[in-house]
């Protein structure tokens, strides 16, 4: 499964890194580029203006056919906030909210998530 995400800290790309899937890293040059293959996307927990980026890479092309989950890294002092983003692309688009992390996520939330992306078929 194609993992698509940013990072703007590190901590995300840390994080995808330990799935071991192949990836694919949303930047400002490349966001409208379409994909053929099913993906996932891994997103932070930002403001609504960085996270457009997201929105930008799924409405183009056929992507929006082949966006089967979100999973989304933050920090729990964010308390209701904590995870918004991927909680918003999981609603805005009704794809499953595979997993939520912290910073770089542990071993236990690498182990779940793969867990659910299997599942995906």
């Amino acid at each position: 499964m194609l993992v698509v995400y940013f990072s703007l800290t590190g901590q995300t790309r840390k994080f995808v890194k330990k799935l071991g899937y192949p990836t694919f890293e949303l930047t400002m040059e490349n966001a409208f580029t379409p994909v053929d293959e099913p993906y996932i996307m891994v997103v932070p927990t930002y403001e609504t203006e960085v996270t457009a980026l997201a929105n930008d890479f799924i409405e183009t092309g056929n992507n929006r056919a082949f966006f089967r989950g979100v999973a989304g890294g933050g920090n729990r002092n964010f308390n209701t906030l904590f995870g918004f983003t991927a909680k918003d692309l999981s609603r805005d688009y009704q794809v499953p909210l595979l997993h939520l992390f912290e910073f770089q996520g542990s071993q236990n939330d690498v182990d779940l998530l793969k867990e659910k992306v299997s599942k995906l078929g």
